[in-house]
């Protein structure tokens, strides 16, 4: 019996290894197939060797191409079914994912035609590579056994070849963005690829196939993923005789710039899983017949024009996975979709974007009950109140997007459970409320965190213990405008992954901790700014390529710190660092491109060492005590486009080097002891602000300044030393809105064309950016910045200028200050100032010669607040009605010998005692006068009255005729009144009946 079992055993174990054995032997034999050891053919192996030599190969991709067996070469493939043949070529860039090293691998040159030899190729990948501007070689439709081919960004140009219809057998073809440059591609040539299985052909020009590419497809019934994005197909045909993509499962048509409603063709595309029809002008409602694609999991309509109440029967569709609606026009709230969406009995979704739309509401308590989301994006719509507390259920839930709504509740401590939550942004709402560690108990995957606020009142308050560790590792934080303060938040102790930080304005005070600076942190962005700190800034913070900092407007002082070599941005401006700016600046810190140091006690002179940034685009310095020249250093920084070097002491003539800014559009060197002429090579640049006021200039204003192409919408120069004439030139510069000459030694007229200047005939659109500005509105300096585009000031005081006040400045109808006092201007003040110039605010003509009286119209400028018309020629009665009722102050219009009323102690010839304050000293009317008055009007009225009625009483016939003319007078009114009775009967009656 022992003998027995021992040979079952023995038996068995023989069993079970033979079987082993076995299954090895078909694993290497079906191995064997490919990469068979023997030599390959002789022929395919020369084929190979001429295809290397036609094409270039940088990083030695095809450096094992040597010896006699091809079949072992780096991306050759043989197979024993073809004895030996070559059947396959994968030479596709290995590195493609990599934009840094993906150029070094590309293979570039020529696809030689020897590949014509490998005639059992069945497998070409030459995709990623850089075949610099060749066509697609034609003789790839000879290759009639491809199966698989791909070129895909392969840097080709031309068009799609028409013998690729000869593939017969092929099942994937891949053209995406396969080309350079391209004069168009036909599809004709698809009409025989009966095998095809993948074809994509994203990125390719078919726009001339606009009218048939629907058909061309049509006919493929094989298919089963199609990619068509971006290629101009424009044209979305509305119907198909018959549906033959019984096979597609994946069909992308975005990007094509489609007009039309969403085609009900289809949705008769039964097996479609993936639908991507985004970044076209689709319109209208989503079709309910969408609700039938059951095997949907995939609907990206983002980027259209969708638009239409509530999002209907999409919830219907329990085994998507992805719903992309974002960037459309949707309105009404969200509550049917996401309750037939939780009603799923295994809802399938796991992405849910309805971002840019406008959608509104509240947001449902169905939302939580999504089980599956993964990804919830809900930004830039209309959103109100809270976040449902049934967020918290939403355990797989990896980013949420909730900006930029209208959020005005709390933040529910639910959002504390979402322990896979990666990405949180909540900001710019109106959160109302407290944030405590509840709000982050469980957020242990969490890496960004933003809830900035809105405005910069204080309403979303944090209060965290000091002693609090959080269980997650920040890479970016961002608290604007949230109460994080008094002091320094301590629980940043453990963050030592911060890339991005920013708590600006967030009420933070004193100094920041020495452990903060000493974090093992390279940063992005630190953003500081708007607090209340103090102490010196460390010079030892680490910081990423592109580095930005924002420690503005605190109490930080020392020296100006240098900072990483990394740095992009460096803004300490409003703060109280002293000193001069080091000599090295421009050396330590080379790539940067944004410098303001603005509001600080800087002294000394600009370092020659700025010229070094080469990526310099805006330098700002004003508000110091800078001495010295500017420097003449702007040949090495081409692409400054602003330079504010305003209020400080600067001395010396403008260097000429700053025309060679081709980017220069800002120039604001205003408020110093510059001297010298503008120098003629500004006029090289495309200037919109040029503010050079306050110093001692001289010369001429060039007429170069005026050949802008209308594009200078500031200029200021006043304080200087300018003479001559105001060039009419100045009138085409279309953009202009602030024109400031005050205080030179102009002389000659003003140019009559001056209405020319449309930017103060229209309203301001969008809010622009162009710098900062001090200007005289309202009788004194005003400082804009923010809101400097919506100003519209003419101020030409001070000068010698003489002639009328032209009637074209009342066409300036968006003018907001006319300032032209202190000149020796004549004639008379415009009548047609009143009509048009409806929204002024300050118009001062005081000291001049003007003369004539003032328009009555003028007192109908309701907008209007400062008025000086003192030291004039100016004659007759002030108006007292309207906005004249408000100018008590007698100085307004003092020193014109003519004028009288209220306000001034004149009285003014037949006004009585009850002007106010009017008249003479005993309050009415001299009595001398009044006496002669009614001497003169008793004769008059008796000599009339005898005349006439003395007449008609004496001569009977006279009398007649009298009373007949009155009698046809009176009948003439009672039929026109009667008429008119009846006309408005009919009219309330047809009324009443309408």
């Amino acid at each position: 019996m022992a003998d027995t079992n021992t040979l079952f055993q023995f038996l068995l174990i023989y069993t079970l290894l033979f079987l082993f054995l076995y299954t090895e032997r078909i694993k290497l034999g079906s191995c064997s197939e490919i990469n068979h050891t023997v030599n390959c053919i002789e022929i395919e192996r020369k084929a190979l060797l001429n295809f290397k030599e036609s094409i270039t190969d940088p990083s030695g991709r095809l450096s094992s191409w040597i010896g006699k067996d091809c079949c072992s070469w780096a991306g050759v493939s043989c197979s024993n079914s073809t004895n030996g043949h070559v059947t396959e070529l994968k030479l596709g860039n290995p590195k493609s994912s990599n934009p840094d090293i993906k150029a070094a691998y590309a293979l570039a040159g020529d696809v030689s035609s020897s590949l014509l030899d490998l005639k059992y190729l069945e497998y070409l990948d030459l995709s990623m590579n850089s075949f610099e501007g060749i066509p697609i070689p034609t003789f790839i439709g000879s290759l009639k056994k491809l199966r698989y081919l791909n070129l895909s960004y392969g840097s080709f140009r031309g068009s799609i070849p028409s013998n690729m219809g000869y593939l017969t057998r092929l099942e994937y073809l891949d053209l995406e963005n396969c080309f350079l440059e391209s004069n168009g591609s036909d599809l004709h040539w698809l009409r025989s690829l009966s095998s095809l299985k993948y074809l994509n052909l994203g990125g390719v020009d078919l726009s001339k196939t606009t009218n048939y590419w629907l058909e061309v497809i049509n006919m493929i019934p094989s298919l089963s993923e199609l990619y068509l994005p971006a290629c101009g197909l424009s044209v979305l045909p509305p119907s198909l005789p018959f549906v033959n993509l019984t096979s597609l499962s994946v069909l992308d048509l975005s990007n094509n710039g489609f007009n039309s409603l969403i085609s009900p063709w289809l949705f008769n595309l039964s097996s479609l899983g993936y639908l991507d029809l985004s970044k076209n002008v689709l319109q209208g409602e989503i079709p309910d017949e969408i609700a039938g694609l059951s095997l949907l999991h995939h609907l990206d309509l983002s980027l259209n024009s969708f638009h239409g109440g509530k999002l209907k029967n999409l919830g219907k569709l329990c085994n998507l996975r992805v719903l992309d609606l974002s960037f459309n026009v949707f309105n009404g709230g969200i509550a049917e979709l996401t309750n037939d969406l939780s009603r799923c009995s295994n809802s399938s979704l796991e992405i849910l974007h309805l971002g840019y739309n406008q959608l509104g509401g509240l947001l449902p308590d169905s939302l939580g009950h999504i089980k599956n989301l993964k990804y919830l994006g809900l930004m830039k719509n209309f959103f109100v109140d809270s976040i449902p507390e049934s967020i918290g259920n939403l355990s797989s839930l990896q980013e949420f997007y909730l900006s930029e709504n209208a959020m005005r509740g709390r933040i529910p401590a639910s959002l504390g459970q979402l322990s896979s939550l990666l990405y949180l942004d909540l900001k710019l709402n109106q959160w109302h409320g407290v944030i405590t560690e509840a709000h982050f108990a469980n957020l242990t995957s969490l890496k960004e965190l933003s809830l900035a606020q809105e405005f910069k009142n204080f309403t979303l308050l944090f209060n965290l213990s000091s002693k609090w560790i959080p269980p997650f590792k920040l890479t970016y934080i961002n608290l604007k405008s949230c109460l994080v303060g008094p002091n320094f938040p301590e629980w940043l102790r453990n963050q030592n992954e911060l890339q991005s930080v920013s708590m600006s304005n967030a009420g933070i005070s004193g100094k920041i901790p020495d452990w903060f600076w000493k974090l093992d942190m390279t940063l992005d962005m630190l953003d500081f700014s708007c607090n209340n700190l103090i102490g010196t800034v460390p010079t030892t913070i680490k910081f990423n390529p592109q580095g930005i900092v924002f420690l503005n407007t605190n109490h930080f002082t020392g020296l100006l710190p240098i900072l990483s070599a990394n740095l992009s941005s460096y803004h300490l401006d409003n703060n109280s660092f002293y000193g001069p700016i080091p000599e090295d600046f421009g050396e330590k810190m080379p790539m940067l491109s944004d410098i303001d140091i603005s509001f600080n006690f800087l002294s000394g002179a600009i370092p020659p060492s700025i010229g070094n940034l080469t990526y310099l685009m805006t330098f700002v310095v004003g508000d110091n005590h800078l001495t010295g020249p500017i420097p003449d250093i702007w040949n090495t920084t081409p692409d400054v486009y602003l330079i504010d070097l305003s209020n400080n002491d600067l001395s010396g003539e403008i260097p000429t080097s700053l025309g060679s800014l081709a980017a220069l559009q800002f120039v604001r060197l205003s408020n110093n002891s510059l001297s010298g002429e503008i120098p003629l090579s500004l006029k090289n640049c495309p200037l919109t602000t040029l503010d050079l006021g306050v110093n001692r200039l001289s010369g001429k204003i060039l007429t170069w300044i005026a050949d802008k192409n209308g594009s200078l919408s500031i200029l200021n120069l006043r304080s200087n030393m300018f003479t001559g004439r105001i060039p009419r030139q100045l009138c085409s510069l279309s953009s202009l809105h602030i024109l400031e000459l005050a205080d030179n030694n102009l002389s000659g007229s003003i140019p009559s064309c001056i209405g020319n200047l449309t930017a103060m005939t229209t309203s301001a659109t969008g809010v622009r950016y162009e710098g900062q500005l001090w200007v005289v509105a309202k009788g004194r300096e005003m400082w804009f910045d923010t809101t400097l585009y919506l100003v519209n000031i003419i101020d030409l005081s001070s000068n010698n200028l003489y002639g009328n006040i032209p009637e074209g400045i009342s066409s300036l109808s968006r003018l907001g200050t006319l300032n032209l006092s202190m000149n020796r201007l004549t004639g008379k003040i415009p009548d047609s100032i009143g009509f048009r110039l409806k929204i002024i605010e300050t118009i001062d003509l005081s000291s001049n010669q003007i003369s004539g009286t003032i328009p009555q119209t003028i007192s109908d400028l309701t907008s209007l607040n400062h008025l000086n018309l003192s030291h004039n020629n100016l004659t007759g009665k002030i108006p007292s009605t309207n906005q004249f009722g408000t100018f008590t102050d007698p100085s307004i219009f003092e020193a014109n010998p003519g004028l009288c009323g209220f306000p001034l102690p004149i009285n003014c010839s037949g006004d009585d005692g009850g002007n106010h304050g009017g008249g003479s000293e005993n309050g009415g009317v001299d009595e001398f006068e009044m006496q002669w008055f009614w001497f003169g009007i008793g004769p008059g009225f008796a000599v009339g009255f005898w005349v006439v009625c003395g007449t008609l009483m004496g001569m009977r016939s006279w009398r007649i005729g009298y009373l007949q003319y009155v009698d046809k007078v009176v009948d003439r009114i009672v039929v026109v009144v009667k008429l008119n009775l009846i006309r408005f009967r009919r009219f309330r009656e047809e009324k009443r009946e309408y």
